[in-house]
């Protein structure tokens, strides 16, 4: 048994020695591996030598050989930069945390990252060193390395103090002693910065570095002389940058002495910080040049100084207005003494500014606030301001200059002192007739009369006279117009004025609408002999001059005058020839009345009096017993005109034409012709009365009953009835009983919807509610009128209610009506009315293309009125600019400007500078928004669209502050215009983020 256990060793130890034999040569070959990946890792071949460690950590997993080689692996990723390095180091520290290349393995990477400018990655790995078990020279490398890399994350505290660990190191304490200079002087610390820098002077590697912050520091101390002369002495050993930096301690170092000569060379050498001026450059080298009184230069600098907020930009705003002044620039001025008034930095300057900015405001117009409000502004806060007299009376003036009558006036009426009421009778004048302009009569009434209750100024107060007298005559009230036309007449001051021009024609309209045609005609006939070069109005005296002479039988007068009108070939000439043909039947010359018309249906084809003249002549052929011509003429009439006024009447007198001759049959045809096809119509009613005698005469009784019974609007049983009942009715309407006549005139109608008077019965009610002002119910009573074949009522029944409709705006049922009325107005002002209105109508419902069309009508028509003439063409302008037609838009808002008032003459401004913008015309634009702002201030929409345009046009011209300066303005001052907020808000931020790339004081929001 023993002897079997020996053998069993005994071979157990041969086994075991050829194992190890075996084991030995491969350990030894692994080593060798080690070894040369070792020494490929030490000739910085990491790649290589990072894949002979992972060949031997394949191989032997021996626990130190393993560590060995994680230790080199994670080492040569470092070194390789490979995206797991970090990991592959993290690896190493959690499977080995006793390895003792734990530690060399942090420095060693530590120092890679130092070597490489990756002081973060570098900071990270030194936190992680033992530094009780670096050796000497290793704890110097590490405090030098680990104190730059907290210098460079800013972190001068820890800095300090571990450069502080080699300051008197052999190797690192120059660097050292260098960089806590450099902390001390970044911290103003310029005792210890020069202790420092005077430490490290001799070192040839510090020497050109130590210069600049020697003149800095002497510059940042004061002591100008100095860093000038280390300044200049450092300039020539300096990099480009050094040298730009140089050229500012130098330049401003003068600048602060101010030796602007000096220091203009020097400042403007300075390249910025990164490129990027700063606004207290931007102010130094402009006021430099505001110095020299070389005020465009400082106006290139000043106005580069954009988002400013302090007392730099204060004094550059101030300065910068003050340039623009002496170089005549005062809309600019205006701006930058407007920016330095809202600063308080300096309390001196933002007064002076204050002061500057109200009187330009008063000199030039101002779109930001009303120039009253500026003055008083003004006054109220500065009480003692020596120039506070001057202002007060720019104040007073202020009220008329700025045109903006609207506020002022609500500023005189809440101040109302002795010495002011001679500027409110002003004011009260001028907005009177502003709102007279865009149409508000009654309040422009109420104005004028204002006016005359301070009756300080006799020029004023014949004005408003006047005036008042106009709205008088709108309002109806012929009478006290005028009375107020007289009392101008007779007034001393009248003549100087331009409204004494047109005396005598207002007086005769008011003579002529009170039908006191006499006086009239006078008056007419002096407005002929003193006024020639008024064509328009001479034409028209001529015409109502005739027209007067006509209604009081001066036939032969009448004439003349209509033939004057004729021979100008102005207007109304069809209208003239049309009466003067008339008058001839009145003088019994109806021959000459005969050619006369005959003419005149050859020469005006298209006259509105084509029917009258045609049913004239017609009628004068029946005079002279020419019925064949007569019977024709009727006939041109009913062909050329069948639905018209007269339509009714041709046939009718066709009838009694034949009645007359004895043609009964034909007579009857025409009579029944009537009743058929103009039921209810006065007309009607003597056909039917006209041919009952006939039928009587013939004794034809039944048929005429048969007859009679089958028309609609004759109740033979109830006729005297029907008859009482209506005159009862009419009687309240002729004498003006509105509440009786509605109530008559409505029993009639119950009784007799269909009777003899139904049509009269129910104009006269629906005239009845309208007086009333009960306009709806009207409505039912004008639609029965229109419904009816055309007839005497028809067109002022349209006419009104196309007005009732209108003041609704429902222009739903306003557009048919007034299209029939445009078609069937005799009466040229009611097709007027009709084309212009629906005009507004297409316009209101944004049916553009329609809108053009009947804008384009009221501009071919002579006698529509400025007023209207502008609507037309801002309408055919809005139109479009909403359908992108810009060309048609430039013509229509060119044309616009030449006629329009008030508020469209302040968009047609707008418009004209907003093309001359587009079209790179800057300075053009400019002067048609000053103009904007100084005489259409009271129409702010338009002012502040205006400054927008304004802005862009400064920026076109590089003049970024003046832009900048304007849009904030808009943004601060028009909030209730939120579209153009919105427009301004997106341009500012489009320049600042333009402004931003050299201008290191913008913030750039980076829209």
């Amino acid at each position: 048994m023993r002897k079997l256990e020996l053998f069993l060793v005994l071979n157990g130890l041969a086994i075991t020695s050829v194992a190890t034999a075996q084991q030995t040569a491969v350990y030894t070959h692994q080593l060798s591996d080690f070894d040369r990946a070792v020494a490929l890792y030490k000739d910085q071949q990491y790649l290589a030598a990072q894949l002979l460690f992972d060949k031997v950590s394949q191989q032997n997993k021996e626990v130190e050989v393993q560590a060995d080689c994680a230790f080199y692996m994670a080492s040569c990723a470092v070194h390789l930069n490979q995206p797991n390095a970090a990991t592959m180091v993290q690896d190493f520290a959690a499977q080995y945390p006793t390895s003792t290349k734990l530690n060399q393995t942090y420095i060693e990477v530590a120092h890679y990252y130092f070597e490489q400018g990756d002081y973060p990655h570098a900071l990270e790995y030194f936190d992680k060193v033992d530094e009780s078990a670096l050796t000497y020279e290793e704890l110097d490398q590490f405090n030098f390395q680990k104190g730059y890399a907290y210098f460079s994350a800013k972190k001068a505290k820890e800095a300090t103090a571990y450069f502080n660990k080699v300051a008197n190191s052999k190797k690192y304490g120059s660097q050292a002693r260098y960089y806590l200079g450099v902390m001390a002087y970044d911290n103003d610390n310029f005792k210890d910065a020069s202790k420092y820098f005077d430490q490290v002077a001799g070192d040839e590697k510090f020497k050109e570095k130590l210069s600049y912050f020697q003149a800095d520091m002497s510059f940042r101390q004061g002591n100008f002389d100095k860093a000038i002369e280390q300044g200049k002495t450092a300039m020539a050993k300096s990099s480009a940058a050094e040298k730009s930096e140089l050229n500012k301690i130098i330049g401003e170092s003068y600048f602060n002495q101010k030796k602007y000569a000096e220091a203009l060379p020097y400042l403007k050498e300075y390249r910025g910080k990164k490129g990027k001026w700063s606004n207290t450059d931007y102010y130094q080298l402009g006021y430099t040049y505001y110095q020299q009184k070389d005020y465009e230069n400082a106006i290139l600098q000043f106005n580069k100084i954009i988002d400013g907020n302090d007392h730099v930009a204060q004094n550059a705003y101030y300065h910068l207005g003050e340039s623009y002044m002496r170089t005549d620039r005062k809309p600019q001025a205006l701006t930058a003494f407007k920016s330095a008034s809202d600063m308080n930095f300096e309390v001196k300057i933002q007064e002076d500014a204050a002061y500057n900015y109200a009187k330009l405001s008063y000199d030039i117009g101002n779109s930001y606030q009303s120039v009253p409000d500026i003055l008083s502004g003004f006054i109220k806060k500065y009480p003692n301001n020596p120039n506070k007299k001057e202002i007060e009376g720019l104040l007073i003036n202020s009220y008329i200059t700025s045109k903006n009558y609207k506020e002022a006036l609500y500023l005189l009426e809440m101040n109302k002192s002795p010495e002011n009421r001679g500027a409110y009778q002003k004011v009260a004048f001028y907005r009177g007739l502003e709102l007279y302009t865009d149409g508000d009569y009654k309040e422009a009434q109420v104005l004028f009369k204002a006016s005359l209750r301070e009756p300080k100024d006799a020029r004023f107060t014949a004005r408003a006279t006047f005036w008042k007298g106009e709205t008088e005559y709108l309002f109806d009230n012929f009478q006290e117009a005028l009375l107020s036309f007289k009392q101008f007449e007779g007034m001393a001051e009248a003549k100087g004025t331009p409204e004494y021009k047109n005396i005598n024609y207002n007086i005769a309209y008011c003579y002529f609408k009170q039908k006191e045609y006499d006086q009239a005609g006078n008056y007419f006939q002096k407005q002929i002999d003193a006024v020639k070069d008024d064509r328009i109005r001479l034409n028209d005296s001529y015409l109502r001059l005739g027209d007067s002479r006509f209604v009081t039988s001066k036939y032969w007068p009448a004439m003349d005058a209509y033939n004057k009108a004729i021979d100008m070939k102005v207007v109304d000439a069809d209208y003239a020839a049309y009466q003067k043909a008339i008058s001839y039947g009145f003088v019994a010359k109806n021959d000459r009345k005969i050619e006369d018309f005959v003419k005149f249906l050859q020469t005006f084809k298209s006259s509105q009096y084509r029917d009258d003249a045609l049913f004239e002549l017609a009628n004068t052929y029946v005079a002279e017993r020419k019925i064949d011509q007569a019977i024709k003429t009727y006939d041109d009439l009913l062909k050329e005109f069948p639905g018209g006024t007269y339509a009714a009447k041709a046939v009718l007198r066709q009838g009694l034409v034949y009645y007359n001759d004895n043609k009964d049959e034909l007579a009857l045809t025409k009579f029944k012709k009537v009743a058929a096809d103009f039921p209810g119509t006065p007309e009607s009613i003597e056909a039917v009365t006209t041919a009952r005698l006939i039928y009587v005469e013939n004794g034809r009784v039944d048929e005429y009953a048969t007859w009679v019974r089958s028309l609609s609007f004759v109740e033979v049983s109830d006729k005297e009835l029907d008859d009482d009942t209506y005159e009862a009715a009419e009687k309240q309407y002729l004498q003006n009983n509105v509440k009786l006549a509605i109530s008559s005139l409505s029993g009639y109608i119950a009784k007799f919807p269909h009777g003899l008077h139904a049509l009269k019965a129910n104009f006269y009610l629906a005239q009845s509610y309208y007086a009333d002002g009960l306009e709806q119910n009207a409505v039912p009573k004008y639609d029965y009128v229109i419904d009816q074949p055309k007839n005497e009522f028809t067109e002022q029944s349209l006419a009104r209610l196309c007005e009732i409709h209108l003041k609704k705006n429902d222009y739903a049922k306003a557009t048919p009506v007034l299209q029939r009325l445009e078609a069937e107005a005799d009466f040229p002002q009611n097709k007027t009315f009709a084309q212009a209105n629906l005009m507004r109508a297409y316009y209101e419902t944004k049916d553009y293309p329609n809108a053009v069309v009947y804008a384009e009508k009221v501009l071919n028509n002579p006698k529509t009125d400025n007023k209207v003439k502008s609507d037309a063409q801002i309408i055919i302008a809005r139109s479009a600019i909403k359908a992108n037609d810009e060309a048609k838009a430039r013509v229509a808002y060119a044309n616009l400007l030449k006629i329009a008032k008030g508020e469209l003459a302040a968009e047609a401004l707008y418009y004209d500078a907003y093309f001359k913008n587009k079209d790179g015309k800057y300075a053009d634009s400019n002067k048609i928004v000053q103009k904007l702002a100084k005489d259409y201030s009271g129409y702010k929409y338009f002012g502040a669209k205006g400054l927008v345009v304004m802005a862009k046009n400064y920026y076109g011209m590089k003049d970024s502050f003046q832009a900048t300066a304007i849009l904030g303005s808009v943004i601060d001052n028009f909030a209730e215009y939120q579209d153009v907020v919105d427009e301004a808000k997106a341009e500012l931020d489009r320049i600042k983020a333009e402004e931003s790339k050299t201008n290191s004081s913008i913030e750039n929001n980076g829209k």
